[in-house]
């Protein structure tokens, strides 16, 4: 024992390296002076080395190899199975590569931000197509001959590949595109009116944040362009922004970081600082975030609550009951952004993103030509001409983050919500009368205890089948819908 012992003393100076690279890139997102970008590169770049040093330390190796695995309980063996995932990977990267690509990513999205407010995807290119090649290389260090797209896509979702995943889009994509244009022919309800401003807007999301669990003692809400949560465990931050004529960006971008978040902060405090101290995949932290944010937060019982607070915080917003705002938060209308894309087509924006970034690991689409390959396959896919770069292939973050293969966890994370929220019903009968007085608590304490308690314990699709008692498939996620935006717009 006193070998993994020494093992895990080391990993949780690691760990906690780690944590400090990601609270630099929380303040480059939300604090951080617009002139520091290329200072912050070179040291998220020094950082990255030392992490990299540490993860391919040769000590390593030998406690690896020396550890009894056959004397140590379920959490030691889980401890080596992510050590030993971590170092396997590591080995593959050069030093070289690894600092270059936190340098170069670090830079990118300064420039991505820049892009994105100018509507100019040229200006974009060239340091994209510096973190495309650095990826590829990447990827062909990890694959070691296979997939390039399933070696990135494994950093993500481990044990998930390409071809698993577009099996499972191809059987979501009829019904989803079926249930889409049923629901644009139909009547649409109406909107708020009127304007909300901005101080409002974050009371309610404060509100919000609480309402669904989230430790302000632990965390801290921030404005960022693209909303997002980062750290773990005892430093847990979300962000989200404000548009002062949709105040449901805000709020639903809230609850769904809270979601993010309240899976790292309900992880077991004996695995802080250990690999265990973590989400499993990011499919898995979509599945908490997803329902937090849709099934629970955009259900009718929830809504009745927001449309409360809504009214006291606001006035008149525009529609005359409860049920009136239920139809208004979960209108399914056209629209160019994936993040403000309602339930029925956020799916369909994913598997864009998908097959795009597929393409562009593979070689089979350059980065000079991503812009027009997007906005055909959207005009294909929604039936509108993308109007400007920030409504199209600059909207996200992630590919100027270097972040190829994360797009698909969102829809596998759906996947997953569905399959929770089906079992989360079945053992929370009174979930409607809780929600509709703004109390959460039985369901996030339900999810809590049976998905995010483990942390890394278990693998993706185990810790899915022991919370819903069955193996996720896609179906629940689509009963799910179609009942529900059937019974809103009278289908």
């Amino acid at each position: 024992m006193k070998t993994y012992t020494e093992l895990m003393l080391f990993q949780r100076e690691t760990e906690a390296l780690a944590q400090i690279a990601g609270r630099l890139g929380w303040d480059q997102e939300t604090m951080m002076p617009h002139g520091a970008a290329d200072q912050r590169g070179e040291e998220t770049a020094a950082l990255e080395g030392v992490l990299h040093a540490r993860r391919s330390d040769p000590r390593l190796g030998d406690w690896l190899a020396a550890v009894d695995e056959g004397a140590l309980d379920e959490v030691g063996r889980a401890q080596m199975r992510q050590i030993r995932r971590s170092y396997a990977r590591t080995m593959k990267i050069p030093a070289r590569l690894a600092s270059e690509l936190a340098r170069v990513t670090s830079v990118s999205q300064g420039k991505w931000a820049a892009a994105r407010a100018a509507d100019d995807f040229k200006a974009f290119v060239p340091v994209l197509e510096q973190v495309v090649t650095l990826k590829r290389e990447e990827a062909a260090a990890l694959a070691a001959g296979g997939d390039l797209y399933d070696a990135l896509l494994d950093d993500y979702e481990p044990g998930a590949t390409a071809a698993e995943l577009s099996a499972m889009f191809g059987a979501l994509r009829p019904r989803l595109v079926a249930l889409r244009d049923k629901v644009l022919g139909a009547d649409q309800p109406k909107a708020l009116s009127g304007t909300f401003d901005e101080a409002g807007q974050l009371a309610i999301s404060q509100k919000l944040a609480r309402a669904f669990g989230y430790d302000m003692g632990r965390g801290r809400i921030d404005k960022a362009v693209h909303p997002f949560s980062s750290g773990s465990g005892s430093d847990v931050r979300i962000t989200t922004r404000t548009n002062p004529a949709d105040p449901f960006n805000c709020f639903y971008s809230t609850i769904h970081e809270v979601g993010h978040a309240a899976y790292e902060q309900g992880i077991d405090g004996r695995y802080a600082l250990t690999p265990l101290g973590q989400g499993v995949s990011m499919g898995v932290h979509e599945s908490q975030s997803r329902i937090y944010e849709n099934q629970l937060g955009r259900g009718r019982a929830f809504t009745g609550y927001l449309f409360g607070e809504m009214q006291q915080q606001f006035g008149d917003i525009g529609v005359k009951d409860a049920d009136a705002f239920y139809a208004a938060v979960n209108r399914v209308t056209p629209g160019y952004i994936r993040t403000e894309s309602d339930e029925v087509q956020y799916n369909l924006h994913v598997l864009l993103r998908f097959d795009l970034e597929r393409a562009l690991m593979s070689g089979d689409l350059a980065v000079a030509d991503l812009e027009t390959a997007w906005n055909d396959r959207f005009e294909a896919d929604f039936g509108v001409r993308v109007d400007r770069a920030s409504n199209g292939c600059l909207q996200d973050v992630h590919w100027s983050c270097g972040l190829f293969g994360y797009f698909p966890t969102y829809s596998l994370g759906n996947v997953y919500a569905g399959c929770l929220y089906q079992a989360l019903r079945g053992a929370v009968p009174q979930l409607d009368a809780d929600l509709a007085r703004g109390d959460t608590s039985a369901a996030t304490g339900w999810l809590r205890e049976n998905l995010q308690r483990h942390g890394g314990l278990y693998m993706p699709v185990e810790v899915i089948t022991r919370a819903a008692g069955k193996a996720p498939n896609e179906a629940p996620l689509l009963d799910y819908l179609e009942a529900k935006f059937g019974a809103i717009y009278g289908l």
